[in-house]
């Protein structure tokens, strides 16, 4: 299992983690298929367009939307509204590595979405079919 660390900046955002994922799995180079996990039910992952930066923000804008902070939540911690955004969103996605290069569409990117931030994050790769490069 490979962890990685970020901090968020904002109570709900989308981060581009694309390069870090690959920097994870490229000492040893790997090559194969690997998941890309969030341990936190209050965030979660997605892949989409990484070419146009308002792709994100509207997706952003769309989920506080569809899942306002405000109402009749019973869950006493005041996130309610990012549990069920994460729930949404999913926990995982599933990518394709050759020689640790994220294989991924021509706009595509990882993103990790932040609900109940700022904080201190982890992202966790587990590598599940392929091989890694001898040394």
């Amino acid at each position: 299992m490979i962890k990685i660390e970020l901090k968020t900046t904002r109570r709900s955002e989308l981060v581009e983690i694309t390069e870090l994922v690959a920097r994870g799995l490229a000492s040893p180079p790997f090559s194969g298929l690997c998941l890309v996990y969030v341990p936190h039910t209050t965030a979660g992952v997605t892949i989409n367009e990484n070419a146009d930066p308002s792709v994100r923000l509207d997706i952003e804008y769309f989920l506080d939307r569809l899942v306002p902070r405000g109402g009749s939540w019973r869950h006493l911690e005041g996130n309610s509204d990012s549990h069920v955004k994460a729930s949404l969103v999913g926990s995982s996605v599933l990518v394709a590595v050759e020689k640790g290069r994220v294989n991924l569409g021509t706009w595509q990117g990882i993103f990790f979405c932040e609900f109940d931030g700022p904080r201190h994050r982890e992202v966790w790769l587990g590598p599940l079919t392929g091989e890694t490069a001898k040394a």
